[in-house]
C-alpha cells in the first residue's frame, strides 16, 4: 500500500506529487501548504478542511449518470435528487450544496422540525424539499407553511396517523397544501450495517393493507389529487445492487398499482438514500460491488421496464444521497505528538567505562549492520536481549544496562526495517506487526471519527507528506482522550504503517479522509473536547483561499453549553487565585492574565503541537 490506497478510495480528488497529498484541482494546492497557511495564525490541534468542489464534483457525476441512463433507455420521466440535512447540517456544507446544486435544482430533506426550518430558509426557489421521518401537528402545519410560503415540498407519511392529521390541517385552515408522499413499507431488505432500514420489521412504512387505507382516506378527503410520491429507503451505504434491484421491482409495481387505482397525480418514485462511499484502503475489501454508472443504469432500466409492462407513464425519480454527495468534500488535518518508541533514541543511550559482554556486542551489531548481514546481525541482536533480560531479572545487570540494551536491539530493528523495506522477509514483516509503534494524535476519536468507535466505520487515513518515503512502522492511533476506546488499532488485515519521525525536531501531519458524513452531527464532547477549527478552501488556477472560519469553542463556551454559567465560574477562578497566600501580588497579575489566555483556547494540546 506504498500510496495508501489513493487509486481505491479517491476517486482521483488526490494524488501524490513531489512527496506530497495534493488536490487534483486546477493549481493543485498541497494539503501540507494549506495545513501550514492556518497553522502559521497560531492554530493548533485538529482542523476540519472543507472542500466546495468536491460536492460540486460529486452533484454533477450523479446527474450526469442518471442523465445518461435516461438517455440509453429512453426514459421518460426526470431525475431530481435532495440532500438530507441529517447526514450534515453544517453552514459551509449546506451553502456549497444549494449554490453548488443550483444548476440542477438541487433540494434539501428534513427530518425533524428544526431541520425544516433549516431547509425552508436554506433551499433555492423552485428546488425540492422533501420531510421524512415521525412527524407531529406542529411539524406538518410547518409543511403547510412552507408550500404557502412558495415551497416545492412533499410530506412523506410514515403513519396513518400523520395522514389523518394532514386531512384535519386542511379542512381547518386556509393554507396551501403540500404535496403528500407515502413512505411504503417493502418486503425487500438491503445490505450492510444498515440493512434494518428495509424489509418488513423496518421502523418505517405503510402495509400494503395501509396504503390502500390511505389511498381511501385521501379520496374520502378529496385530496388524492395531492398525492404526487412514493418513498422507500433500504439502508446506508449499500454494499450490494442486488437487494435494491429487488426492492426497484417491489416498489415499481407498487407505483404502477396505485396509479391503477385512481392515483392519477401520482408521479413520482423516491428510492431514498444508501449510495455507498468507498471507505477502505485496501483492494481486498471494497465498500460496494457496483459502480455510479450501473447504479444509475439499474434505477432507469428497471423502472422504465415495470412501467412499459404494466402501460403506465415513467415516473420522476428522486434520490436523497446525503454520504455520496458530501462524505468526500472533508479532510480531517491531525498532528501527531508522540511516538510512544521516542525513548529509543540513540542519543539516549548512557554507557559505562565497562558494560557487560553482551552490551557491547550489540554495539557492534549496531555499528557493523549493512544490507548483507542485516538478518543475521537481527536475530543476534533478539537473542542478546532475551539473554540480558534474563541477567537483569537475576540480577546480574542493572537498569541503566537494561535501557541500553533496549535502545540498541529497538535501533538494529528499525535499521533492518529500512535496509530491507524494498523486498522484506516474511520475518520482517511479522516483527514489524509485534513491534507496533503508537501515534498519538491531537484529537478526540469521538469528537471526530464518531462512526469508527460506534460502528467499526474505516477512513482512509495518511500521512499528508513525507511520501516520497517508505513508511516502516506499523501504525496505532491513540487519541489524547482519557478512555481505552478512542483508538485505532493496528490491523494485520488491512495494515497501516506510517514514518519513523522524531516529532522533537518535525511535524508530522496524518489526514482522515471520507469524513464529510455523519461524523461531525454524531462528535460527542467525550472529555469536553469540542468541534475541530474548520474553513473551507477555494481552489482556482492559480492559488487558492481559505474562508468561513469557524473556531472551536473556547472552554468556558464549552462548559456553558453543557448548563454551567461560564461567568460564575471566571469569577470563582478569579477569586480564589487573588485570595491566594502562595503568590505575590506582582505574580497574580501575571498568573491571571496566562489562566484567561488558556481559557480562551479550545482545550486540544497545545504544548508541541
Amino acid at each position: 500500500m506504498n500510496n495508501f490506497g489513493l487509486d481505491i478510495w479517491s476517486n482521483k480528488n488526490f494524488i501524490i506529487q513531489d512527496g506530497e497529498i495534493k488536490l487534483n484541482f486546477k493549481c493543485m494546492p498541497s494539503l501540507l501548504d494549506i495545513t501550514n497557511a492556518i497553522r502559521s495564525k497560531d492554530v493548533k490541534g485538529p482542523m476540519i478542511l472543507r472542500f466546495p468542489h468536491l460536492i460540486q464534483r460529486q452533484i454533477k457525476t450523479l446527474y450526469s449518470y442518471f442523465s445518461k441512463a435516461i438517455d440509453e433507455n429512453s426514459y421518460q420521466g426526470s431525475f431530481n435528487a435532495v440532500f438530507p440535512l441529517k447526514v450534515n447540517q453544517f453552514p459551509s456544507v449546506v451553502e456549497a450544496i444549494t449554490t453548488k446544486g443550483k444548476k440542477y435544482n438541487y433540494g434539501l430533506e428534513a427530518g425533524s422540525k428544526a431541520e425544516l426550518i433549516l431547509a425552508m430558509s436554506q433551499t433555492p426557489n423552485g428546488a425540492n424539499i422533501t420531510v421524512n421521518g415521525f412527524k407531529d401537528t406542529e411539524m406538518l402545519t410547518l409543511a403547510f407553511i412552507a408550500a404557502q410560503s412558495g415551497h416545492n415540498i412533499t410530506v412523506t407519511i410514515e403513519g396513518l396517523n400523520e395522514l389523518e392529521s394532514i386531512i384535519d390541517i386542511a379542512s381547518t385552515s386556509s393554507l396551501k397544501i403540500p404535496n403528500i408522499g407515502i413512505r411504503i413499507r417493502l418486503h425487500s431488505a438491503g445490505s450492510g450495517i444498515w440493512a434494518k432500514s428495509g424489509g418488513m420489521d423496518a421502523k418505517f412504512g405503510l402495509t400494503s393493507t395501509e396504503i390502500i387505507e390511505a389511498i381511501n382516506l385521501l379520496k374520502n378527503a378529496n385530496l388524492l389529487d395531492r398525492f404526487s410520491m412514493i418513498h422507500f429507503h433500504i439502508g446506508s451505504q449499500m454494499s450490494d445492487i442486488s437487494p435494491l434491484k429487488k426492492a426497484l421491482r417491489e416498489a415499481g409495481n407498487i407505483y404502477a398499482e396505485l396509479k391503477k387505482m385512481g392515483a392519477n397525480s401520482l408521479s413520482s418514485i423516491n428510492i431514498g438514500g444508501g449510495l455507498a462511499v468507498e471507505y477502505n484502503q485496501h483492494i481486498q475489501s471494497h465498500a460496494r460491488n457496483y459502480s455510479i454508472d450501473e447504479f444509475a443504469s439499474s434505477v432507469v432500466f428497471l423502472l422504465g421496464e415495470i412501467m412499459d409492462a404494466k402501460g403506465v407513464k415513467h415516473p420522476d425519480i428522486f434520490t436523497e444521497s446525503g454520504r455520496y454527495i458530501s462524505a468526500s468534500h472533508a479532510v480531517l488535518i491531525t498532528p501527531v505528538l508522540e511516538l510512544f518508541s521516542q525513548d529509543y533514541q540513540e542519543k539516549l543511550l548512557n554507557f559505562k567505562k565497562n558494560n557487560p559482554p553482551l552490551i557491547e556486542e550489540l554495539k557492534e551489531l549496531n555499528r557493523l549492520l549493512n544490507n548483507t548481514n542485516c538478518i543475521e546481525y537481527l536475530h543476534d541482536a533478539l537473542d542478546h536481549m532475551e539473554s540480558l533480560f534474563t541477567l537483569f531479572d537475576l540480577g546480574y545487570i542493572d537498569l541503566q544496562d537494561r535501557s541500553n540494551a533496549e535502545i540498541l536491539v529497538h535501533n538494529i530493528i528499525k535499521k533492518a526495517l529500512y535496509l530491507k523495506s524494498s523486498n522484506p522477509t516474511n520475518e520482517l514483516e511479522q516483527l514489524q506487526t509485534k513491534l507496533q509503534e503508537r501515534y498519538l494524535i491531537n484529537a478526540s476519536i469521538f469528537q471526530s471519527l464518531p462512526d469508527y468507535w460506534g460502528l467499526g466505520q474505516q477512513f482512509p487515513v495518511m500521512p499528508i507528506h513525507y511520501l516520497n518515503t517508505t513508511p516502516i512502522r506499523a501504525a496505532s492511533l491513540w487519541d489524547i482522550t482519557c478512555d481505552s476506546d478512542g483508538e485505532i488499532g493496528f490491523n494485520p488485515e488491512k495494515p497501516l504503517y506510517l514514518h519513523d519521525i522524531n516529532t522533537d525536531e518535525e511535524d508530522y501531519f496524518l489526514g482522515f479522509f471520507n469524513v464529510g458524513a455523519y461524523q461531525e452531527t454524531l462528535g460527542m464532547n467525550h472529555n469536553l473536547f469540542t468541534h475541530p477549527n474548520e474553513y473551507t478552501i477555494n481552489i482556482n488556477d492559480t492559488d487558492y483561499t481559505i474562508t468561513n472560519e469557524i473556531k472551536s469553542k473556547n472552554i468556558l463556551d464549552i462548559l456553558d453549553s453543557i448548563g454551567y454559567n461560564k461567568d460564575s465560574i471566571l469569577k470563582k477562578l478569579k477569586t480564589d487565585l487573588l485570595k491566594s497566600d502562595f503568590i505575590t501580588e506582582k505574580e497574580k497579575s501575571g498568573t491571571l492574565s496566562k489562566l484567561e489566555t488558556f481559557l480562551e483556547q479550545n482545550g486540544y494540546l497545545r504544548t508541541t503541537n
